[in-house]
């Protein structure tokens, strides 16, 4: 089965810069375009009990009304994920790709990505979704979810696309993020982009051999590269060197043997992704 990119999207504000960086992905790996839209199907009449200390046929009536409506709630959501893929899709073919495919399922995001795990190569996500809290620094619960469930690469992107110019990888020389390295000297997603790889952590001798490992497999691909070793606390040292030197997408395994590997198993990771203001690409 063909891999592709796909791109999920609702109605938050974050939806038009997933389909421009989804089609900025599908353009580079000449890989397919997927726009998916999820509508929630799962009953709000257990939210709140609405029946009240009322009578029997009463209650029986109430519950009759609530359901017709979530039927309704539902004929609605529909078309309105029918109209927001229609416009995906001519946003993207007028950013250059050819044919964008859509697709509409029922159910929860988590269990649809879960299904079709296998097709996708590439996962385009906004950092909130629809019925997340606005507050800047919030993180949707389902990205999270999204993020510890889903084993293939996860692009968590902000509201406005920006071409990507400068990289950088949080490298611990985990296996996960050795490959992420390799990835990153190969991909046609970064060809033409210099890369910054930062050690968290001493000055060490094992730390300095890792860099140049990295370094020398970045630039024998082409690529422009520089790094560095940093002590301090693992998001805020990232956070700072990024804001240092411009950059404006971030690589990150999501499990290592350092202290980076908490980023996805502890607070450090809700730290970062809900700071991020640049894209996040998530390794697993």
């Amino acid at each position: 089965m063909t891999e592709q990119v796909m791109a999920a999207i609702d109605g938050s504000q974050f939806s038009e810069g997933v389909c421009d960086y989804a089609a900025w992905a599908s353009l580079a790996l000449e890989a397919p375009l997927t726009f998916l839209h999820v509508v929630d199907n799962h009953p709000q009449t257990a939210e709140a009990d609405l029946s009240g200390n009322i009578g029997l046929g009463s209650r029986e009536h109430l519950l009759e009304e609530l359901s017709h409506l979530d039927e309704e709630r539902a004929k609605v959501a529909q078309e309105q994920g029918r109209l927001m893929l229609k416009a995906a899709v001519e946003r993207a073919v007028d950013d250059g790709v050819a044919e964008p495919a859509t697709r509409q399922r029922n159910g929860t995001l988590v269990e649809t990505l879960d299904e079709l795990e296998d097709e996708i190569r590439l996962l385009v996500i906004g950092k909130r979704g629809e019925t997340a809290h606005q507050a800047s620094e919030h993180l949707g619960s389902s990205l999270e979810r999204v993020v510890r469930g889903l084993h293939r690469p996860i692009l968590m992107v902000p509201e406005t696309f920006k071409r990507p110019e400068r990289v950088m990888i949080a490298f611990d020389g985990s296996k996960t993020t050795r490959k992420g390295v390799e990835m990153l000297a190969s991909s046609p997603l970064f060809q033409g982009i210099p890369v910054h790889v930062v050690i968290v952590g001493a000055e060490t001798g094992d730390h300095r051999s890792q860099l140049d490992w990295a370094l020398k497999t970045l630039r024998d691909a082409g690529h422009e590269a520089e790094g560095a070793i940093r002590a301090g606390e693992v998001e805020e040292t990232l956070r700072t060197y990024k804001d240092e030197h411009a950059i404006d997408l971030v690589v990150m395994g999501a499990y290592g043997h350092s202290r980076i590997r908490h980023l996805l198993v502890g607070s450090t990771t809700t730290a970062m992704l809900r700071r991020a203001s640049v894209p996040v690409l998530l390794l697993r």
